[in-house]
């Protein structure tokens, strides 16, 4: 099969390698899940509002330039919409007693759509696991295990990966100093 980009002739393989599929699946998904249009008002709100969900509407529509009615409707919308996911709380890590946060990269030996979303839909269960993400590259997914101590982790490792037959091999790097855990996003302008 051949297709042209510009001048240049491209040869497609019949069965193209595991980072051109994810790369056709991620085109694919963001075909069929457009992003929702954001007019300056829901940008300069979602970027107070996540900030701190505490604020009231009054003050975000003081900020923004609308009533706290606007503010309000406008908030519940991005909520039906989607574009605001949850309202959480950030908790101390360690105030928790949860001392030990591992970054994990696992390659599966089965890369198939059905053998990964298994893998991934299994460790998503788990509440060890804080973040989970599949990606192209050396790794086929990319884990934030967060736990008590090494005795944790190790027990995390012979429950979730030593021995499933498709986890191919993982390796583990052990954060030693959190610098950012997370934070407001960028609000892309329009």
């Amino acid at each position: 099969m051949a297709a042209s980009v510009g001048l240049a002739p491209v040869r497609l393989a019949a069965n193209p390698p595991p980072a051109l599929r994810r790369s056709r699946i991620l085109d694919a998904a963001a075909a069929a899940f457009p992003a929702m249009p954001l007019d300056g008002f829901d940008r300069k709100i979602l970027d107070l509002y996540q900030r701190d969900t505490r604020l009231p509407s009054d003050r975000i529509g003081e900020q923004v330039g609308l009533s706290a009615a606007a503010v309000q409707r406008r908030l519940k919308r991005l909520r039906e919409a989607g574009v605001i996911v949850a309202e959480t709380a950030t908790l101390d890590c360690r105030a928790l007693g949860l001392g030990l946060t591992a970054i994990v990269q696992v390659d599966l030996v089965d890369e198939s759509a059905r053998a990964a979303h298994a893998f991934r839909d299994r460790l998503v269960a788990r509440p060890e696991v804080q973040q989970c993400y599949g990606v192209a590259g050396e790794a086929d997914y990319v884990l934030v295990v967060i736990v008590p101590d090494l005795a944790a982790y190790d027990a995390f490792c012979e429950a979730c990966l030593l021995h499933d037959t498709n986890v191919r091999s993982f390796t583990t790097r052990i954060v030693l100093d959190a610098a950012k855990r997370g934070g407001p996003l960028t609000i892309p302008t329009e």
